[in-house]
C-alpha cells in the first residue's frame, strides 16, 4: 500500500469502507475463527477481529499477536425445538447441557473450529463432558446458519450467536421451528477483540496501518456506530473499547 493511499482522505474512505464491511458481515466472516488465527500465524493478514478468548491469548503468547484489544460484545444463546424435550428452558447453560446429555437429546455442533464451536466445547468441558461416539451429538461441519437449519429440520438443540439466530428466525416470519431457550448466562458472554499481527514475527505485516485501523475501530465515533447498528430492528453489538 502506498504512502499516498495510507494517509489523507483516501485513508479515511478506506477505513470507513473496511469498517462497514466488518460490521455488516461480521457474523459470517468471523465464523471461521481457527482459520482466521491460522492466517495470522502464516503472516497472511495484518490485523484480526476475533472472538475466541482462549485461542486469542494462545496466539499472543506464541508471539504472533501484539495485544488483544476489546472492541464490542454480544452473546451466545442456546436454541432448540419449542417442545423442549430436555426441559432446558430458563435454566443455566451448564444445567441445560447436563440435561441434554442425560436425556441424550439431539444436539448439533458446528464442528468447524470456529469461535462458536470453541465456545461450545469450552461449555461442555465445564460439565466434564467430552465428545462421545454417539448418535445424539452430531457435527455438521458447516457454518452457523446451515447448522441452525439442520437443527430446526431435525428438532435438535444448538449453540448460536444471537445475531445469526435473528437472521435465521426472520426467514420464518415468527414461525421458526427453533426458539431461544437459554440466554443471559454470564458464560454466554461473547467478546470481540482486535489484534495486530506482530511485525517482529511477520516482517511484511503492515503494523502501522493495522494500528490506524485499531485506533479507528476503538474511537468514539465508530463505537457509537457499533452501538447504533441494527439487524431487523435489533441491536447486535454493545461497544466496550476504551474510547480514544
Amino acid at each position: 500500500m502506498s504512502k499516498k493511499f495510507g494517509g489523507g482522505k483516501m485513508s479515511k474512505i478506506f477505513f470507513w469502507l473496511w469498517g462497514f464491511f466488518f460490521l455488516f458481515f461480521s457474523s459470517n466472516l468471523l465464523a471461521q475463527e481457527g482459520k482466521a488465527l491460522k492466517l495470522g500465524e502464516s503472516c497472511d493478514v495484518d490485523v484480526l477481529l476475533v472472538h475466541a478468548k482462549e485461542a486469542e491469548l494462545e496466539f499472543i503468547q506464541k508471539g504472533y499477536g501484539v495485544k488483544r484489544i476489546p472492541v464490542m460484545y454480544n452473546d451466545f444463546v442456546l436454541v432448540g425445538p419449542k417442545n423442549d424435550p430436555a426441559r432446558v428452558k430458563g435454566s443455566s447453560i451448564e444445567q441445560a447441557l447436563a440435561r441434554i446429555e442425560k436425556q441424550r437429546a439431539l444436539f448439533f455442533s458446528r464442528g468447524d473450529n470456529s469461535g462458536t464451536h470453541k465456545k461450545e466445547l469450552f461449555l461442555w468441558k465445564k460439565i466434564s463432558f467430552f465428545k462421545p461416539e454417539s448418535s445424539w451429538y452430531r457435527e455438521t461441519g458447516q457454518g452457523m446458519l446451515a447448522t441452525l437449519r439442520i437443527a430446526g429440520e431435525l428438532g435438535g438443540y444448538t449453540l448460536t450467536d444471537r445475531g445469526t439466530y435473528i437472521k435465521y428466525s426472520d426467514n420464518y416470519k415468527n414461525h421458526s421451528p427453533l426458539e431461544i431457550l437459554v440466554e443471559g448466562d454470564k458464560e454466554l458472554f461473547n467478546q470481540y477483540s482486535v489484534i495486530a499481527v506482530n511485525p517482529q514475527v511477520c516482517p511484511q505485516a503492515r503494523f502501522k496501518l493495522a494500528q490506524k485501523f485499531i485506533a479507528w475501530l476503538t474511537s468514539k465515533p465508530v463505537q457509537k456506530k457499533i452501538a447504533s447498528f441494527r439487524l431487523l430492528g435489533k441491536q447486535l453489538f454493545i461497544p466496550n473499547a476504551r474510547v480514544n
